[in-house]
């Protein structure tokens, strides 16, 4: 003989009864999360606050309080989030293939040290790559692994087209020095520096950034 449940359970089996319904997973995703309460809390509090201004309508006070709420995200945004977007900025990229990712102001730097000492090819190769590193932080070019300095004088040439040849011509000097042994000379370092001011002097005009795109060729 099958006995059914109690009807009138005592109070013990009641909270039981109601603890276990509450449990279920319909109940417990209805609750209110901490935003919501945060929120609540708010509300509640701005409420209390504006009771004290006797005689502003009920829709005047709900208005207040979305606009301060709305305030306080914007705050919250521009506190914690401007940070978490600037995190994201890709690191810089390796230049060439030697994984270089010193920044333009250190390159610069190197090419000055190696000048003053006379080391023309160190000056030529380091100026050569702070060219490269400052058109790449400008996004007028981009190099990947195995880009060579024609390629990237090739794709420069492109928002800089009254430049080509001294783009072509630098190229050149940085390839004899770093793979054909050239001994360069202070002329070679002046022009490779002079173009680097010129560019950085000069607008760029013609295709952006994500069209000017250097080629990735074999590195010698």
């Amino acid at each position: 003989m099958r006995f059914a449940p109690p009807l009138d359970p005592d109070a013990p089996e009641a909270r039981r009864w109601l603890e276990a319904e509450l449990s279920k997973t319909e109940y417990q995703a209805a609750k209110p999360t901490a935003f919501d309460q945060a929120m609540q809390a708010i509300r509640e509090w701005l409420e209390d606050l504006l009771q004290g201004a006797g005689g502003v309508p009920a829709p005047v006070v709900q208005l207040i309080i979305v606009l301060l709420v709305a305030a306080l995200l914007v705050v919250a945004f521009l506190v914690f989030g401007v940070p978490r977007l600037r995190r994201r900025t890709p690191p810089p990229l390796p230049l060439f293939d030697d994984g270089d990712l010193r920044d333009l102001a250190t390159l610069r730097r190197a090419a000055e040290s190696a000048a003053a000492a006379g080391d023309w090819p160190l000056a030529i190769e380091e100026r050569f790559r702070a060219i490269v590193r400052g058109l790449v932080d400008r996004e007028l070019v981009q190099v990947h692994p195995g880009t060579t300095a024609h390629a990237f004088a090739a794709s420069a040439a492109a928002p800089f087209a009254g430049l080509a040849e001294a783009l072509a011509a630098v190229a050149a000097d940085f390839d004899g020095v770093r793979y054909l042994g050239r001994p360069g000379s202070r002329d070679d370092y002046d022009r490779a520096t002079a173009l680097e001011r010129e560019l950085e002097a000069t607008r760029p005009a013609g295709a952006p950034a994500s069209d000017a795109v250097a080629a990735a060729e074999p590195a010698r």
